[in-house]
């Protein structure tokens, strides 16, 4: 009978231990839940059609997923500060229109022009970030008015037409310049421009949240915005250098996509914020802030590329397509907050 006591404990302390392994992994396994889900993605898509799984194709899926994770790149911070930003997309399309207007119509230097188009995207941001600071509006609200505002400006700058339209190309011999064509269709050592553009502005994101003050504020003013003020945070000052930092994704955003069309337009690339916000949900960032990561963003953005690449192998219609979009950012956004509540991270 004593022995019998006596192992009791070890039994229970053996079970607890079991237990307690069972959960650390179960947290492992959700936290890396984007990796997972993006490998059986790509697992599947590989079993169920052969012209998947070729060099081009994952070629083409890094070059059509580029601009949207560039985008989603400065929205992450904006989002990890407790923010959103649904005017990326608008931005990203004036910074394009404007750039080339500069380089088809003004005969501006190319890299002027380039220039043109990032100080915009970062000017407009900064916008943002100043009428959501000093006039205290919501964040939401703000962006949605300045899409449409930028969305508007760009179809003035453009008369509604895209740069250069046929007529002008023919008539004016008005012509994009071949660098800002190779920037969004061109390939070093076969991997595709926009993809390295991409994985520098990811690497200049990473940076930027994880060595700098301004990421270490951004967390903080996202998980508590009253504690980090009381810590001698500026909060003002943090939410409008986000804010800005996303006009600049825009801007060079703009660049690529407009690059890769071979044309700009004020209304190219609806619908992107959403896919941004997506990407950086996907990712595991906290819609409410104070937590992320932009390796997570870009694992959300290539989840998001993959997906829309196969159902467009798979046949299947562009209205399902945005039917199956929506439902997969739902069904994540659910999971995330109840992982949340019930592992407490």
């Amino acid at each position: 009978m004593a022995q019998q006591r006596s192992e009791r404990p070890v039994a229970r302390a053996g079970a607890r231990e079991a237990l307690g392994m069972a959960e650390v992994m179960t947290r492992v396994a959700l936290r890396g839940g984007p990796i997972i889900a993006l490998l059986l993605l790509v697992t599947y898509l590989s079993a169920v059609s052969p012209y998947f799984r070729t060099t081009s194709n994952f070629m083409n899926i890094l070059a059509q997923t580029s601009a949207t994770a560039i985008l989603a790149v400065g929205q992450t911070l904006v989002i990890i500060s407790a923010g959103i930003d649904l005017s990326v997309a608008a931005m990203m399309a004036l910074a394009g229109s404007m750039a080339a207007v500069a380089m088809a119509y003004w005969g501006w230097n190319v890299w002027v022009g380039l220039l043109l188009g990032i100080a915009v995207g970062t000017a407009f941001g900064l916008f943002n970030g100043f009428v959501i600071t000093k006039g205290r509006i919501p964040d939401f609200i703000a962006t949605l008015g300045m899409y449409t505002t930028a969305r508007g400006i760009g179809l003035l700058i453009t008369q509604g037409l895209p740069v250069p339209s046929h007529l002008t190309a023919v008539q004016l011999k008005a012509y994009l310049p071949a660098e800002l064509i190779w920037l969004g269709s061109g390939a070093i050592l076969g991997i595709p421009v926009p993809a390295l553009v991409a994985l520098a502005a990811v690497i200049f994101g990473w940076f930027l949240l994880q060595h700098t003050r301004l990421g270490r504020c951004a967390l903080a003013v996202g998980g508590n915005r009253e504690a980090a003020r009381v810590s001698g945070i500026s909060v003002d000052r943090t939410k409008i250098a986000v804010y800005a930092f996303s006009g600049l994704m825009a801007g060079i955003g703009g660049l690529v996509l407009t690059g890769r069309l071979n044309s700009a337009n004020a209304l190219m690339g609806e619908g992107m914020e959403l896919q941004s916000i997506g990407a950086v949900v996907l990712g595991g960032t906290n819609l409410f802030g104070g937590e992320g990561t932009v390796v997570g963003t870009v694992i959300g953005a290539l989840i998001m590329g993959v997906l829309g690449n196969g159902l467009n192998l798979l046949n299947v219609s562009a209205f399902w397509q945005r039917v199956i979009n929506g439902l997969v950012i739902i069904t994540v956004v659910v999971f995330d907050q109840w992982r949340r509540r019930r592992f407490g991270a």
